[in-house]
């Protein structure tokens, strides 16, 4: 019992072991660094016992010798060597890396394309998740949501709406279905085409990098450039098909267009309430495509994330989703969410200014500028043409078979000359649906 005593004892009286990690072992260096800069001495080897003045001297004299080759090296490029440097300064050079002040703000990190783009070309990226947002369809002449004086937002006065998301809310529209229904006729697909934004992520697929492609678009752009559905989750909805608001009784969306471009209100024949297209509005469910995120992207070796503000959720947050090792990759106007902070997670990269512009900075790191080229023009010239038929016959329909179809109500194309893509409207998209699933808390603005 008395050895058993004795060593409770013992280890009672050990001093506790406090747990070190990575970062608290740094913040302990910059306040030894600190302290040192206040005393006026450096740490590291100068801050040793006595009995190792030996060891001081030494690191003093290589202090020494390398400011004098920093001298030598800033005579050789022909820059004055900076002035100051000696005694104890040069010894807290050797012991520490001089540090930044605190209040300094990390610029944005440049070359993240260019990171990128080596890495795809390696083979070090395969499975690639795209999350994409109102921007990608800017260069096609679509209208957008946020823009300051020019984005759909700013231009409902017409509507007399109490607030600009309430076009987009689904108890707004229970109420009132028309001006959501008035805005409709400008929001259906067919009007506009894809833009080399799209036939890059088209050409991700055919090389086979592309995982799957999550867009908050509803203009459909993505399916008319060839994206597969299956690797495609449009998390807003979509036009192309349509059902009873109440009851979620499907309706054909044929029917539905028709009704809604005629003016006319088309009702469930069932419970008699409004029938609209199945795009998602603020206070619905997200479709069930949404959910493929759960395992798509902890598969993901790269998130691509385009021209999005990142404002609505929960699609906002599927970029936080991927594993922490994961390389994110933003391309847009400006940053947005997580892009925001400084200094940025390791393995975030930024590529900021026109989404049109950065894409093909990449496709000609990629060597992949002439495939893309390519790839639009026997896709266009195939659509396009069809499409024109079709105007052509819906005039004959209509006893009008002799008139000329005008060229302002053909498709609008991609200019497939030395820029690539048609440059519509910068600042402009409606393609973004700012909806809002019943897991979110509210419609952010």
């Amino acid at each position: 019992m008395s050895k058993a005593k004795s060593s409770r004892d013992k280890r009672a009286t050990q001093p506790a072991l406090s747990r070190v990690t990575r970062s608290s072992l740094s913040q302990s260096r910059q306040a030894d660094l600190l302290r040192s800069q206040a005393s006026g001495t450096s740490s590291g080897p100068q801050a040793q016992p006595s009995g190792r003045q030996s060891d001081s001297g030494l690191v003093q004299d290589l202090s020494l010798m390398s400011v004098s080759e920093q001298k030598a090296s800033a005579a050789r490029r022909g820059r004055p060597a900076k002035p100051g440097i000696s005694g104890t300064a040069a010894g807290s050079l050797a012991g520490s890396k001089p540090q930044a002040p605190p209040s300094a703000q990390p610029p944005v990190p440049k070359g993240g394309v260019g990171t990128i783009g080596r890495l795809i070309k390696l083979g070090r990226l395969r499975n690639i998740v795209v999350v994409a947002g109102a921007g990608i369809s800017t260069a096609s002449g679509i209208p957008d949501f946020r823009t300051p004086g020019t984005g759909l937002y700013a231009n409902l006065e017409k509507y007399n709406i109490p607030y600009p998301e309430a076009i987009f809310n689904i108890d707004y529209f229970s109420n009132d279905p028309r001006p959501f229904f008035s805005l409709a006729k400008d929001l259906y697909p067919g009007n506009r085409r894809p833009n080399y934004v799209h036939y890059f992520i088209r050409m991700l697929h055919q090389k086979g990098l592309l995982l799957r492609m999550y867009t908050q678009n509803i203009d459909g752009l993505e399916r008319m450039c060839g994206i597969p559905a299956d690797k495609l989750v449009e998390a807003h909805g979509s036009f192309d098909t349509a059902s009873c608001h109440l009851c979620y009784t499907p309706y054909p969306a044929e029917e539905a267009k028709s009704a809604i471009l005629s003016g006319a209100v088309p009702t469930c024949s069932f419970c008699q309430a409004t029938v609209k297209p199945d795009v998602v509005f603020f206070g619905e469910d997200l479709p069930q495509t949404y959910f493929q995120h759960t395992t798509d992207f902890p598969k993901a070796d790269l998130l691509m994330i385009m021209g999005t503000s990142l404002q609505i959720e929960p699609f906002a947050s599927l970029v936080n989703t991927v594993r922490s090792t994961v390389p994110r990759l933003l391309l847009n106007r400006d940053a947005v969410g997580p892009f925001e902070r400084r200094p940025l997670r390791r393995g975030d990269y930024v590529e900021l200014g026109d989404l049109s512009e950065s894409v093909r900075k990449l496709t000609q790191i990629l060597g992949w500028h002439q495939d893309i080229e390519e790839l639009m023009w026997s896709h266009e010239t195939r659509c396009v043409p069809q499409q024109v038929a079709v105007a052509m016959d819906q005039q004959a329909t209509q006893g009008r078979a002799g008139a000329e179809v005008s060229p302002s109500r053909w498709p609008q194309t991609c200019s497939l000359g030395a820029t690539g893509a048609r440059s519509g409207s910068e600042e402009s998209d409606a393609s973004e649906s700012d909806s809002m699933s019943t897991e979110s808390s509210g419609p952010s603005s």
